[in-house]
């Protein structure tokens, strides 16, 4: 998850934005370098610069905020920081005692250890970048995070960025709107007021906001429903028009074939409990589709698996994956009843690995050539109701009942398909190895001449994954 809280520091509260490291979360870590002032990059001294940092500081960079590195697990026995920092120095960014501008913060996340110089350097750029925002005013926010919760309906969690937003304002974040019925802090205390840089949760929305939305305050609920209703046609205007554009006559050939069950498809439906994950999950998966599987997400979202969504995954003989989430009773039983798989995860790569086996299970699978042996043609022999028989002899490798075969004439395939008798003498056999006489008949094919070579082969299939 992504989390939204708040330190105290010599007296000066920080606010701090916690994404999450998996790459999965790719959305959610780029949010967060973009709602921030400054970018705290932790990297564990024992692994270094990995995958998910690399694309951090990417990010990172594209936002054009000052970077603090914070040094981890520096508690661990053998660690080596200055590995980090040459690792670091690869991408440009070098600390400060190298000559560089980046301050770099030993810290131990277990131990405590290093953690209020961390809490220092950040307030001195502070200081340095002489961050201000004005508290008087409307407000306005980004969206963090959000959820539906049991009891209390719609939860966003948003970072006020200027302004102050006080308890009962109307306001309208994305496509949503509402009364700010309740503001808690990040310790779950209640607010009557939030100023710029306090991350806060917000009751009193009709549905969950997108993350990266924008909060903005109105004079009425009325005007904000109205600017919402407003908000949706204009994006279903977008797309109507997006969708016209990109339709094609291959777009058509594609549906037939669907239809017609050719291609195929793995249909699922997803609830997440927070939307960041959700949005995480989606990104993951639709990437997973081909040419031949198209991974669709056919419903969900934040909440609970309910009744409606195994109804969905039936019609569609689809799939519920539940993260961090569990259906309720009714919607158990009914998926039992329906013979609806429902799978549940609490962590994100165990449930992307599941996803990719499915869909490698529906590729068709690679065939494989297997030579086993050539015969060549001493002689042939017409069998009346059989056809011509050719008396070979094994050259190299065996014959089988049940290869493939294929029929050269000077290097050239005349023949290639399935053998229709294996003899020794008169007897049918099922192989004939190397350096022995045979009898082989081919099936629906006669034109067999004398100097001719037989090569057997079997066909494996090969099961396919995603990275061939």
């Amino acid at each position: 998850h992504i989390g939204a809280y708040q330190v105290d520091h010599d007296g000066k509260a920080l606010t701090f934005l916690d994404t999450p490291g998996h790459e999965a979360f790719t959305a959610m870590r780029a949010r967060g370098a973009d709602a921030t002032d400054i970018v705290v990059l932790v990297v564990a001294a024992d692994d270094g610069v990995m995958p998910q940092t690399k694309e951090s500081i990417k990010f990172i960079q594209q936002s054009g905020n000052p970077m603090i590195v914070a040094i981890n697990k520096m508690d661990k026995e053998g660690v080596n920081p200055d590995k980090v920092k040459h690792e670091l120095a690869e991408f440009n960014i070098s600390p400060e005692e190298w000559g560089g501008d980046t301050m770099m913060c030993p810290i131990s996340a277990l131990k405590g250890d290093g953690v209020d110089a961390l809490l220092e350097s950040i307030a001195l750029q502070a200081e340095v970048m002489e961050l201000r925002a004005d508290p008087k005013g409307k407000a306005e926010g980004i969206v963090i995070e959000s959820k539906i919760e049991q009891g209390r309906g719609p939860v966003a969690t948003v970072l006020i960025q200027k302004g102050t937003l006080k308890k009962g304002d109307s306001i309208v974040v994305g496509e949503s709107f509402g009364r700010a019925r309740g503001l808690t802090d990040h310790t779950g205390s209640q607010l009557k007021s939030a100023g710029p840089s306090t991350p806060i949760q917000i009751l009193g929305l009709d549905q969950p906001p997108s993350p990266g939305d924008i909060l903005n305050i109105v004079k009425s609920e009325r005007e904000a429903k109205k600017i919402v209703e407003n908000r949706i046609t204009d994006r279903k205007k977008l797309e109507s028009t997006v969708k016209k554009k990109t339709v094609s006559l291959e777009d058509f050939f594609g549906a037939a074939a669907s239809e017609e069950g050719e291609a195929k498809s793995l249909n699922l439906v997803i609830r997440s409990d927070v939307q960041g994950s959700f949005e995480a999950i989606k990104q993951a998966l639709e990437p997973l589709s081909n040419s031949e599987v198209e991974v669709k997400i056919i419903g969900g979202g934040v909440g609970a698996i309910s009744d409606s969504d195994v109804q969905l995954a039936d019609s569609a003989s689809g799939f519920i994956i539940g993260f961090n989430m569990r259906p309720v009773t009714s919607a158990r039983r009914l998926a039992e009843d329906k013979g609806v798989d429902v799978k549940t995860y609490s962590i994100i790569y165990e449930l992307i690995n599941d996803v990719t086996l499915a869909v490698e299970g529906l590729l068709d699978p690679d065939l494989i050539e297997e030579y086993i042996g050539r015969a060549e043609v001493k002689d042939t022999f017409v069998v009346p109701k059989i056809g011509t028989i050719a008396g070979s002899i094994v050259i190299d490798g065996n014959i089988k009942v049940g290869c493939q075969v294929r029929l050269l004439r000077e290097g050239r395939i005349i023949f290639d398909g399935k053998m229709s008798s294996l003899k020794r003498f008169k007897d049918n056999v099922k192989e004939v190895k190397n350096g022995y006489e045979c009898g082989v008949g081919l099936e629906g094919y006669n034109d067999i001449k004398v100097g001719d070579t037989f090569e057997a082969y079997l066909m494996q299939e090969k099961k396919r994954s995603l990275k061939d």
